[in-house]
């Protein structure tokens, strides 16, 4: 224990012990205004339940969109930044057919029906998308260095979020209103919205799917195999080509997922509208662990609910008026209080250290 701490005292550098400072010192922060704020009593315990299951059912989306992240980080160690365009195009797309169904009186008389059919157009087309994406963008650059594929990354996602300007136009759309998931319920004595009910149960069901699917399918002992050592794998018999591919399915049809969710939720759809989600999923998949299945998931959940209680909990205790325009900004001081003290993330690998 000694011989550790001594070689960490050795490695800490002028660099290290400011950024150390400048973490604490925001956690000293954000606990003066947990106090200040549990002191002054702004909110009734009602309504902090209400900023908990809101952040629940946001973190269920921000964890769908991060599992795509970490697939892909996963099996080609890139950052697919178009992803949060992937997500918008399939919520973009399926708000056509949710208002040709709502206009012939067929949405809210089959709601079940119909939203099953919006999610799979959804899916469908953000499958699409990210198989010409990876197919265009990517596969020629596998081989290259790790900032061209980035790069690369982000051109697509300019070219995605203009395409469909020029498809759809650069109007906010929103989505008709699904009756069956208006109004508040009961669930072990809380009362909560429909709609963040069913995003809560949609999400988790996805997200225990792809967990099966990965640890127990043949087609997910490919996939860790192709993350573990692609070459080996090759080797081995894996079809490395169709497991990267599979790999993009996978994170796309849970972007489809997603964007419907996403809309049922806040209503509006537009062109632009993944960018600020995609950023919130990848910092998600990083707080979890980039690459990590079960670490993204925990991680968009972790990011919801803290993006939700941070205004309300931290903020207004430190008498910043207007605090939830800001929330954004509490989730992005999450990630770099993470990564000062957990650079891996709450559930990535430790790096192994060299033997001295």
């Amino acid at each position: 224990m000694i011989a550790k701490l001594k070689r960490y005292l050795e490695r800490l550098t002028f660099v290290d012990i400011v950024v150390q400072l400048f973490g604490w010192a925001i956690l000293l922060v954000a606990i003066i205004g947990v106090i200040g704020s549990l002191h002054n009593s702004y909110y009734t315990k009602e309504q902090w339940m209400d900023f908990v299951v809101f952040g629940i059912s946001q973190g269920g989306v921000y964890a769908l969109i991060a599992l795509g992240y970490t697939l892909v980080y996963g099996i080609l160690f890139m950052i697919n930044f178009a992803h949060g365009d992937i997500f918008m195009a399939g919520a973009f797309t399926g708000y056509f057919l949710a208002a040709k169904l709502d206009a012939y009186g067929f949405y809210n008389t089959h709601p079940i029906i119909s939203l099953l059919l919006v999610m799979l157009l959804a899916m469908a087309t953000s499958v699409v998308v990210a198989l010409i994406t990876e197919r265009v963008a990517y596969r020629p650059l596998r081989r290259a260095p790790r900032l061209v594929p980035l790069i690369t990354a982000i051109g697509a996602s300019f070219t995605i979020e203009y395409t469909f300007r020029g498809f759809y136009g650069s109007g906010v759309e929103a989505y008709p209103e699904l009756a069956i998931v208006a109004g508040k319920t009961t669930v072990l004595g809380v009362r909560i919205l429909k709609v963040h009910l069913l995003v809560i149960v949609v999400s988790i069901l996805m997200m225990a799917g792809l967990y099966f699917y990965v640890q127990y399918t043949k087609a997910g002992k490919a996939m860790r195999a192709v993350a573990e050592d692609k070459d080996v794998a090759a080797l081995m018999g894996v079809d490395v080509d169709r497991v990267i591919v599979n790999t993009f399915i996978l994170g796309a049809a849970l972007a489809g997922v997603a964007g419907v969710l996403y809309a049922l939720i806040f209503k509006q759809v537009h062109f632009f509208m993944g960018f600020i989600p995609g950023i919130k999923a990848f910092t998600a998949a990083v707080v979890g662990g980039i690459g990590n299945v079960p670490g993204a998931m925990l991680g968009g959940f972790f990011l919801g609910i803290f993006e939700s209680l941070g205004p309300g909990l931290i903020l207004e205790g430190l008498g910043i008026p207007a605090s939830y325009q800001l929330k954004d900004v509490i989730a992005f001081t999450l990630l770099v209080v993470v990564l000062i003290f957990r650079p891996t993330g709450i559930l990535g690998e430790r790096l192994s250290e060299e033997k001295v």
